[in-house]
């Protein structure tokens, strides 16, 4: 038989899904569920504990706890990256995913800080670098209004990048058509790009730079761009607030077997 804290915690965590408590709204005080005999003081504090961990309130000191706001943000897949849209447009990949969300954005919710460092043993292998050589490290907090959504570190070999726009750290994309326009301009346009997406639990660090609740895990990006070339031009490691993204892919179904028939 479950304990009576997370009976408690079932029942509102039904109510918050059925919106009978909407985003932003704050559930009732603890004192008001124990007068309403829902339990003792502690069986809903542990109640409310659970719905924290859950992700489907936040509690704060003053505001009491509310239910939080649950419109994920698309994230675009392979549509985020069309060159019409950064090479022939302004709309940089954050922007592509918050304009097919429906959202509002301002350019300055993206901010920077751009080093020249040691690549670390990653970064190194994905450049085909050897061990010590340095990189540009443009590492992005990325926000919508005042709530980060995600981290994102693009490195980049010395020679692509020095005196452009991808190493001044002013908040915004890199100029209009941001990074990638950046790399056509110079010479480096793209061509294909490689993602690994994982979850893992955040760091505390993590927690604290994205407003993390507690218990809320993170999706960790690595993406590998290339020319047609073959060579890579930027090597990228983001970390995503999980509950604030909704990852979405619009692709052809390739046929390998046709593909070949094709070549013969």
């Amino acid at each position: 038989m479950a304990p009576k804290w997370r009976e408690l915690a079932d029942k509102l965590a039904e109510q918050i899904k059925r919106g009978e408590y909407a985003p932003g709204q704050q559930l009732p005080q603890i004192r008001e569920l124990v007068a309403a005999g829902e339990g003792s003081k502690s069986t809903v504090h542990q109640a409310y504990k659970a719905l924290e961990a859950e992700g489907l309130v936040t509690s704060s000191r003053g505001h009491g706890t509310v239910v939080r706001e649950h419109v994920p943000l698309k994230r675009l897949g392979i549509a985020r990256y069309d060159k019409a849209k950064w090479r022939d447009s302004d709309e940089v990949a954050f922007i592509a995913d918050r304009v097919a969300s429906g959202r509002g954005y301002r350019r300055n919710e993206q901010t920077q800080t751009v080093n020249r460092v040691v690549a670390p043993p990653e970064v190194a292998a994905a450049h085909g670098l050897p061990e010590g050589a340095e990189v540009y490290a443009r590492a992005r907090l990325v926000k919508e209004g005042d709530q980060p959504t995600h981290t994102l570190t693009s490195y980049y070999r010395p020679e692509h990048v020095e005196g452009t726009r991808l190493v001044d750290p002013t908040p915004g994309p890199a100029g209009r058509g941001g990074g990638f326009r950046v790399l056509y301009d110079a010479g480096y346009e793209i061509d294909h790009m490689k993602e690994r997406l994982f979850a893992r639990a955040a760091t505390p660090d993590e927690v604290k730079q994205l407003q993390l609740p507690p218990g809320e895990p993170v999706v960790e990006l690595h993406r590998t761009t290339y020319t047609a070339a073959g060579i890579v031009v930027e090597y990228a490691i983001g970390v995503h607030a999980a509950s604030r993204f909704a990852w979405e892919y619009d692709f052809k179904v390739p046929d390998s077997a046709k593909d070949r028939e094709g070549e013969q």
